[in-house]
């Protein structure tokens, strides 16, 4: 067995690799909650779980896709943040395991809509909606090339976002 993407041997039970896993429509990247994240109570502070999902996106996006520097080269296109959506729930804390989860809820020409939700364990502590835009080399809007889409196709899957 390989880890996705990368064609290394899998880790162990139990361990992940460095840019985490594809479990269909999920990719999942564990994150460790350091001192660096927390304000002076030891809570994460809110802007970093902005930082964790966009580390779970570039790995998603690398595991399935590639890294965006060879998708620039190849594709002459980049994918920059135009909104985010976040619904704060519950802290996690200093020394949590926390897994970001992301997938695809939409792909249109130049955009792709993702859900993101920070977990400890089974409780989703921050739930994100995010939308990336497709630029060209000039940073000008541009379609999102079909061979990308395909790539990203296993994780694109219609939103079903429980209730509150």
């Amino acid at each position: 067995m390989t880890a996705p993407g990368d064609g290394r041997p899998a880790p162990p039970d139990g361990a992940t690799t460095v840019g985490g896993e594809v479990e269909v429509p999920w990719h999942h990247m564990p994150v460790r909650v350091y001192w660096e994240d927390t304000d002076a109570g030891g809570i994460v502070y809110y802007a970093n779980y902005l930082k964790f999902a966009e580390r779970a996106r570039t790995e998603m996006v690398r595991a399935t896709a590639g890294d965006q520097t060879a998708i620039l080269e190849r594709h002459g296109v980049v994918f920059a943040v135009r909104r985010v959506e976040a619904d704060y729930r519950a802290p996690a804390s200093l020394d949590d395991l926390l897994d970001v989860a992301t997938r695809i809820t939409d792909i249109s020409g130049a955009r792709v809509t993702l859900t993101q939700e920070v977990r400890r364990g089974g409780e989703v502590l921050v739930r994100l909606v995010v939308v990336l835009a497709a630029l060209d080399r000039q940073r000008q809007p541009a379609r999102i090339p079909t061979e990308i889409r395909g790539l990203l196709g296993p994780l694109s899957r219609p939103a079903v976002v429980p209730p509150d």
